[in-house]
């Protein structure tokens, strides 16, 4: 295999960008199709140079890499398409797992698109997955939402939220910060909800910790978190609610000098009535 040639079953020779996962701690987690393209690629970007430069010399990969991170990425990546219309073959990596979740390359990707370059993912180890797995919480649908806003009304929106979810929410969080985050969220009036702290996933030291909002938050604010964490919270239970007792919240929220409009969101997002019924009520004179 020739550097710049690497294709994928019914992909197209050329110019291409990979979009390569690596492992999240174990290095045993990286794929054999991983390490082909990334030693065939004329070039691999990634977020930290220093730490993918590890990894690369592991698997005894010579191929050059150059940093791409929110510093530079407005700069680099026209000039990365370019080489990619050139016709050179790109690996994207981060510092470990799947990029473009919680990390850079999302500008790179939508550029390459529009200018018609294949873009290819390598998939691989994931954090979120791997804890979502590993959990036991409800995997069939689930919200990832990253790192939440720090402040404000973007953190506040994230929580009501995460409040209203009827599925498995997931977030992650720098380890010094996972009490405060839990404690606040248990606040908010989920502290009964079951949660999941993962940490350290495929490590020596990888950990479930598993119990509700409110006990974690204090596990953790008196005893900081350690390594990477992912927070997984179960989804808010659907109360049985009859007609009758939504009719009498849509009158109650009519008498605050709520809009038709409002009325009808609280109704589903609150109780989980159905659009057309929450419409309807919330039209009653």
């Amino acid at each position: 295999m020739t550097r710049s040639s690497v294709t994928g079953d019914g992909e197209k020779g050329g110019g291409a960008l990979y979009i390569v996962s690596t492992p999240i701690g174990n290095m045993g987690d990286m794929s054999f199709r991983a390490v082909e393209v990334l030693s065939s690629a004329a070039l691999v970007v990634a977020e930290d140079t220093r730490h993918s430069r590890r990894l690369l010399d592991h698997y005894q990969i010579a191929t050059r890499c150059a940093p791409y991170h929110e510093h530079n990425e407005a700069r680099e990546t026209p000039r990365l398409v370019k080489r990619l219309r050139d016709g050179e073959t790109i690996a994207l990596i981060t510092d470990a797992g799947t990029p473009l979740l919680s990390d850079p390359g999302a500008r790179l990707v939508a550029a390459a698109i529009e200018a018609g370059i294949t873009v290819v993912p390598i998939p691989g180890a994931s954090a979120l997955l791997a804890a979502l797995v590993g959990s036991g919480l409800a995997g069939e649908q689930f919200t990832f939402l990253g790192f939440l806003p720090r402040k404000g009304k973007e953190r506040l929106r994230a929580l009501t939220e995460i409040m209203r979810m009827r599925h498995t929410a997931i977030i992650y969080e720098a380890p010094p910060r996972v009490g405060a985050t839990l404690s606040e969220i248990a606040q908010a009036g989920a502290g009964a909800r079951t949660a999941v702290v993962a940490r350290e996933l495929t490590k020596t030291f990888e950990e479930y910790a598993r119990g509700t909002v409110a006990e974690l938050g204090r596990r953790f604010t008196e005893t900081p978190a350690r390594g990477e964490v992912v927070i997984l919270i179960s989804g808010a239970e659907i109360e049985e609610v009859s007609e009758e007792m939504l009719s009498d919240e849509a009158r109650r929220l009519r008498a605050e000098g709520k809009l038709p409009r409002e009325i009808v969101e609280q109704l589903i997002s609150e109780h989980g009535a159905p659009r057309n019924l929450a419409y309807r009520l919330a039209h009653q004179s």
